[in-house]
C-alpha cells in the first residue's frame, strides 16, 4: 500500500512539474508573440521614418535631377525657419549661369625628332609630335570627374513671417549674406502676410 501511496505521490510531482512547465511554456511563447507584433508596429514606424530620410536625401540629391538653386533654397529655408522669431520662410535664388563639370582626362604625348641626310650630303631634321587625349571613365561608363564648379548666386529673395521685426529683418538678411557669401546689394529680405 505504501508502495502504491508513493507511485501516486510522484505521478502528482510529474503532473504538477508538467503543468508548471506547460505554464511556462506557454508564457514564453505569449511573450515571443508579444515581441514579435511590437517589433513589426515599430519596424514599420521605422521603415517609413527611413523612407522619408531617403526620400528626403533624393530631394536634395543632384543626381535626382533637382538644380543647385532648388537645393539652396532648401537648404536655407530649412535654417532660416530655426531662427528665432522667424515661422514660414520661403526663398528664391537666381544663378548667374549653370554648374560646371571638369571631367579627368589621359593625355599621352609622344616626341620624335629624324636625322636625315640625303644623297648630295645635306641634312635635315625632323621633328614629329603627337599627342592622344582620352576622357576617364568609371566602369559604368560614366565621366570621371575631378571639379565641379558651382553657379555664382545672382540674387536671393526670402519671405519670411516675421521679417515686419526689423531686428528678425537684419538678422535674415545677414545669415543669407554670410551663407551664401555675397554682398548686400544681392540679398532682399520680405515679410510675408
Amino acid at each position: 500500500m505504501r508502495r502504491i501511496l508513493d507511485q501516486i505521490k510522484e505521478q502528482l510531482e510529474l503532473m504538477k512539474n508538467r503543468k508548471l512547465l506547460t505554464n511556462v511554456l506557454a508564457i514564453l511563447i505569449l511573450g515571443i508573440i508579444i515581441l514579435l507584433i511590437a517589433n513589426i508596429i515599430t519596424g514599420e514606424k521605422k521603415d517609413k521614418g527611413l523612407d522619408s530620410a531617403i526620400e528626403d536625401i533624393k530631394e536634395y540629391s543632384a543626381d535626382n535631377n533637382l538644380e543647385y538653386d532648388a537645393i539652396l533654397e532648401k537648404k536655407l529655408e530649412n535654417i532660416l525657419t530655426q531662427m528665432k522669431g522667424v515661422e514660414k520662410v520661403r526663398v528664391m535664388i537666381t544663378l548667374e549661369d549653370t554648374s560646371e563639370r571638369v571631367p579627368a582626362f589621359n593625355t599621352t604625348q609622344n616626341n620624335e625628332t629624324t636625322n636625315e641626310v640625303d644623297s648630295q650630303g645635306g641634312t635635315r631634321e625632323v621633328f614629329r609630335e603627337d599627342t592622344t587625349t582620352q576622357v576617364v571613365t568609371e566602369s559604368e561608363g560614366s565621366l570621371t570627374v575631378i571639379k565641379e564648379i558651382k553657379p555664382t548666386v545672382k540674387g536671393v529673395i526670402v519671405i519670411a513671417e516675421g521679417a515686419e521685426d526689423l531686428e528678425v529683418k537684419e538678422r535674415l538678411y545677414e545669415a543669407v549674406k554670410t551663407v551664401l557669401g555675397i554682398p548686400g546689394n544681392r540679398v532682399e529680405v520680405y515679410s510675408s502676410e
